[in-house]
């Protein structure tokens, strides 16, 4: 069976205001230790930033994070996923729009994200599981069967 995006997306989402400056969101990165933060305009999720997209501004545009507001770089519109959606159309979306991060949103209210390392891991996780299992299987008796 297909596990749910709810099951292995992270719930403790990082959400910033569209005005805020690339500089914070760059210190906010650094200090979680996370690769990316959604803008809110108003409080409703408006797009995404990641990493590479604060190195791609501060090198493009030559000029000081703190000069740069989120809203120009976020990529936008933002790409969802609902936290019931299977996590083989969550592969499949990222696929389609090419990217690496899906933000897990109930109607207009965040509830993760989903990365595809977190898709990575889980099925890493399943991987190592079903191996044990056929190891268990092959060293146990073939007879009598139950």
């Amino acid at each position: 069976m297909c596990a749910r995006v709810a099951e292995i997306m992270t719930d403790d989402v990082v959400a910033v205001e569209q005005t805020t400056t690339l500089e914070s969101v760059a210190r906010q990165m650094l200090g979680r230790d996370i690769g990316s933060v959604v803008i809110t305009a108003e409080s409703t999720p408006y797009g995404i930033i990641t990493e590479s997209d604060i190195v791609s501004a501060a090198y493009q545009s030559g000029r000081p994070l703190a000069d740069i507001p989120t809203k120009r770089v976020a990529s936008h519109p933002l790409v969802t996923i609902e936290p019931n959606r299977s996590t083989r159309l969550a592969v499949k979306r990222m696929q389609d729009e090419r990217i690496k991060k899906l933000v897990v949103v109930d109607g207009l209210e965040i509830q993760g994200i989903i990365t595809t390392q977190d898709l990575i891991d889980h099925y890493g996780y399943l991987s190592e599981k079903l191996q044990t299992i056929r190891e268990q299987r092959q060293r146990e008796p073939s007879w009598p069967r139950r």
